[in-house]
């Protein structure tokens, strides 16, 4: 039988079941949607969450004063630990692996405009706020390090203040008054989505210079003038995050006399472990979901086995015949190997494309927040078409040498008897 003449004998025995056909294509199918789909979600929220994470604060520590439980340097446990801004250059000091260490202070304060009026968060730092805390500018600019230098007045707005602040547009060389005191706008933010933050959303506050911050809203006592909230710190890149991590810990212990070891003296808000343990988590998830879709793979090929199964016994009497004319067993494992191959690749040729056009098709809709929608992964794709071809490889094995052992002599005698 020539490789024509095995195609169109397949194929027609294909066609002559055409619903077991489609049962057992169906199932393969389905494996083969569900890996893809499975995964997909599971990246789009990987990447989704991991975008709303950067919109926060790129890698990015914020250490808060905390109250000490262990007796070191003289001081006994309990006492309260304050900042102040000086801190902020000591620290940058003994700490080479860090590459900003910025104080911030943040206080509600009034805020009006010739339009409007509001109460939100003013917060005063310098000017690498904008850059690790991800404040993406819409128009104007940021303060500058001349700003802080000439102790100017400017601000910077939030996306939703700017819009109740100025409602008909045109901010950028306006002034604005908080508590009464003039400041002249000369940036916007960018709209922003986060999900999380230490104190409100930044769309709803105004950003100013540190000195004017000290200056026209301090602290009130029993804080002095020159205490601080908390403290940014950006390490000089991944690599160096830990090692940041520890400097900073050791100068702030030598600082305030704490022990180094006291995790209460100090409380450490890290974005880096914060997002490396979603990373884990939505990891964990999308495994398990992979792990679902090829279970679901599996049992579709266990099924492939035994519609093959059954088709070879429903056709013992013309294996029998065949063989009894001099067909070799290769030529009948040849047969019901290729029937079944074409059977599994067919099938997962149909759930690939069905799997990647309903990608397609909800990612063409808009995506809620922290999700960034149906993410097919080449990974994904490789992985089943390589369990594919495991599938199929096994699923044909076991039937076609059960086609190829029948006996031709028992064939007919079976046959005839049943």
């Amino acid at each position: 039988m020539t490789l024509r003449d095995l195609f169109r004998d397949v194929l027609t025995t294909l066609w002559t079941n055409k619903l077991r056909t489609f049962l057992t294509m169906f199932g393969i199918a389905w494996g083969i949607v569900s890996i893809v789909l499975m995964v997909a979600a599971g990246e789009g929220m990987r990447v989704g969450q991991q975008k709303q994470q950067q919109t926060f604060a790129r890698d990015l520590m914020i250490v808060f004063a905390g109250r000490t439980s262990l007796q070191a340097g003289g001081m006994r446990a309990g006492h309260r630990i304050h900042f102040e801004d000086s801190d902020a250059d000591y620290v940058a000091a003994q700490s080479p692996s860090c590459k900003y260490v910025l104080p911030e202070l943040g206080n509600e304060a009034s805020v009006r405009s010739n339009f409007n009026s509001a109460h939100p968060t003013v917060a005063g730092s310098f000017p690498p706020f904008a850059e690790i805390r991800s404040l993406d500018i819409a128009s104007g600019r940021f303060y500058s390090w001349q700003d802080v230098h000439e102790n100017r007045r400017v601000a910077f707005l939030g996306s939703a203040l700017n819009k109740q602040l100025f409602p008909e547009g045109g901010a950028i060389g306006q002034n604005i008054y908080i508590q009464g005191v003039p400041y002249v706008v000369v940036g916007l933010m960018s709209d922003k989505k986060q999900n999380s933050s230490y104190d409100g959303w930044d769309v709803n506050k105004v950003f100013i210079p540190f000195p004017a911050m000290q200056q026209d809203l301090p602290n009130k006592p029993p804080a002095t003038a020159h205490s601080v909230d908390r403290l940014l710190i950006a390490p000089n890149g991944v690599a160096q995050h830990e090692n940041c991590k520890h400097q900073l810990t050791l100068a702030l212990a030598h600082l305030h006399q704490f022990d180094p070891l006291d995790k209460e003296a100090i409380n450490n808000w890290d974005t880096l472990e914060e997002a490396a343990a979603f990373a884990t988590m939505t990891d964990g998830m999308k495994y398990f979901l992979g792990a679902v879709g090829v279970t679901t793979l599996f049992l579709g090929g266990i099924g492939v086995m035994n519609v093959m199964l059954v088709a070879v016994r429903e056709r013992t009497r013309e294996v029998g015949i065949r063989k009894a004319l001099g067909a070799p067993a290769r030529s009948i494992l040849r047969q019901f190997f290729l029937e079944t191959m074409i059977v599994v690749f067919l099938s997962g040729a149909i759930g690939l494309t069905i799997a990647y056009s309903l990608c397609a098709l909800v990612n063409s809709f808009p995506m809620p927040d922290f999700f960034a929608g149906l993410l097919p992964t080449w990974q994904s794709g490789a992985l089943a078409i390589f369990l594919l071809g495991a599938v199929a490889f096994f699923a044909a094995l076991y039937p076609a040498r059960q086609a190829a052992r029948i006996d031709p002599i028992e064939a007919l005698r079976f046959e005839a008897g049943g």
